[in-house]
């Protein structure tokens, strides 16, 4: 398996542990940048990830900025991407099992790392369990009502 992972400056720190913890679980990471601390703006990693989900690049990602909204917002602008932000392991857990997210969003200024590490811990492990929450999820690729 391999995972995608992007953040902006305020997010960055998160990649190495976050590898860590993945290569650990025998689970490559693709990072997309940023790799240092100099300010960056956070679409650009963003569109990049979302850009290698399109193309199949990875099925799945990890990314991370200051709350984990910004990231968020870019990332679900593309077709194939459905991000969820965490910031606990109940909502990263829900956000598998009743979103099908396929990116993970993190906060590196408002969560531990080991609170984001459990929420990675748990997404991963989480199963999209369908019914009715598959039918809510085929209704968010927005097609306006005629």
């Amino acid at each position: 398996m391999k995972i995608g992972f992007a953040g902006d400056h305020a997010g960055f720190l998160l990649a190495a542990p976050i590898k860590d913890f993945l290569e650990r679980r025998d689970i490559e990471m693709v990072n997309y940048g940023t790799f240092g601390p100099d300010s960056v703006d956070y679409p650009d990693f963003a569109h990049r990830l979302g850009e290698a989900i399109d193309k199949g690049e990875v099925e799945i990602a990890i990314a991370a900025c200051g709350t984990g909204n910004g990231m968020a917002m870019c990332l679900n602008k593309h077709a194939a991407v459905r991000a969820g932000v965490a910031w606990n392991r109940e909502i990263a857990k829900l956000c598998k099992e009743h979103n099908d997210a396929n990116v993970l969003v993190l906060s590196q200024r408002f969560v531990s790392v080991e609170e984001n590490l459990a929420c990675v811990r748990e997404w991963l492990d989480a199963e999209f369990v369908g019914g009715r929450h598959a039918r809510r999820v085929a209704k968010i690729p927005y097609v306006p009502q005629k």
